[in-house]
């Protein structure tokens, strides 16, 4: 028998490079290309597999339209997965990443989902750190600290198969957008930060058991969009994703969803989220590093924060309402790559509308001081400059 030939792993230490000879126009804090989400920097990195060969040389190359045949696979059959990230302008002048290698491993458990080839996924960060050397100085000055680029690794079956079959080839490709700072949006007068969720109706499910609510694939946000158009309609901002006849609370939107309550049997505060076990929420990197944050420092008094105990656990909507009537809601938040962490101050469910500001008012706060040692963590400071979460960027090319 002859051997089987190896096909080739992802290596991004090898990169062709075209630099852009157009340079795009930087986009300023809060204009209209920046609130567009869809303005892009000048690179962007590409690498094809195919079944025959493997993965073939990462590029780096100016930003263009993608060119697939329209019997790709992704068009037809939702083969496609992506992630969210961010790389960060330190107030060290240092480029950072924050926990690329989650997202890496995340991203081929979603590949794998969705039938696409995996790769090795430290990888990944590697393809990143060479698009953002050419592209981080003009778009993230090192003048400019305390800003950063939202980042879109993606892949996508692109192959010209147009047959119910595994796909034959496929491209990863990475994107860099400038990406409006939630934390900067100007508020009407009187207007409290926070989001509005409105409860999802039992007729619209967002993942279920043995699904891919895990993954991260387009599949599992085209389907949600109609619902969460209709709650925007209605003055929210995203859907609270329920599941099940006793309406589990799952996730808010595209962020992981928190709340700090006392436990009603025994009294004690608890920082609560919805389990990974049965695989209808995104392992979200925030959300695992608000648990490991929160069992690291809140086991114990904290400044003016009492301590708490840290739980995953199933609880329906029923259960939130229960606490909310009864007083015992201290503060309520989502987090994740886009909204980072943000509080909720309204959760809308059929006539009951929930104020979650104003119970826990005096005993509210576990959500900002995660967010501000997050913070430092990404931007290196507050003698967070060498912290292992953090992946610095070296070798940055001169603008």
């Amino acid at each position: 028998m002859g051997s089987v030939a190896r096909l080739a792993e992802l290596d991004a230490s090898v990169v062709n490079v075209t630099r852009t000879t157009n340079l795009r126009p930087v986009p300023a804090p809060g204009s209209p290309e920046e609130l567009s989400h869809s303005h892009c920097t000048d690179h962007m990195a590409t690498v094809r597999w195919t079944d025959v060969n493997g993965w073939e040389t990462p590029e780096i190359k100016p930003y263009e339209n993608l060119s697939i045949p329209p019997t790709a696979s992704c068009l037809h059959y939702a083969t496609e997965c992506f992630e969210g990230m961010k790389v960060y302008r330190g107030y060290d002048g240092k480029l950072r990443l924050f926990r690329p290698d989650l997202n890496g491993e995340r991203l081929v458990n979603s590949a794998q989902r969705s039938s696409l080839p995996s790769f090795k996924f430290d990888e990944l960060k590697r393809l990143i750190a060479k698009l953002l050397q050419i592209d981080g100085p003009r778009w993230l000055p090192k003048d400019q600290p305390g800003n950063f680029l939202y980042l879109r690794p993606a892949m996508i079956g692109s192959g010209p198969h147009l047959g119910v079959q595994t796909p034959k080839e496929a491209l990863l490709f990475i994107i860099a957008v400038p990406w409006p700072d939630p934390a900067k949006k100007k508020l009407e007068p009187g207007v409290q930060p926070g989001l509005k969720l409105l409860a999802s109706q039992p007729d619209t499910i967002r993942a279920w058991p043995g699904g891919f609510g895990y993954a991260k694939l387009g599949a599992n946000y085209g389907p949600s969009l109609s619902a969460h158009g209709k709650a925007q309609a209605l003055g929210f901002d995203q859907v609270l994703w329920l599941f099940g006849e006793d309406r589990q609370v799952t996730e808010a939107g595209a962020s992981n969803f928190f709340i700090v309550w006392e436990n009603k049997d025994t009294g004690k505060l608890e920082l609560v989220t919805a389990p990974l076990e049965n695989q209808l929420i995104l392992p979200g990197v925030t959300r695992r590093s608000v648990l490991q944050l929160a069992r690291t420092h809140f086991t114990k008094p904290h400044g003016s924060l009492a301590p708490v105990d840290v739980v995953e656990k199933t609880f329906t909507i029923g259960d939130v309402e229960q606490a909310w009537k009864e007083g015992r809601i201290v503060e309520t938040f989502v987090c994740g790559t886009a909204y980072f962490v943000t509080p909720v101050k309204l959760i809308g469910n059929g006539d009951v509308q929930m104020n979650m500001l104003e119970a826990g008012a005096n005993r509210a706060g576990y959500a900002a001081q995660i967010k501000s040692w997050l913070e430092s963590i990404m931007f290196g400071k507050d003698g967070q400059e060498n912290h292992e979460w953090a992946y610095v960027i070296e070798g940055e090319a001169q603008k």
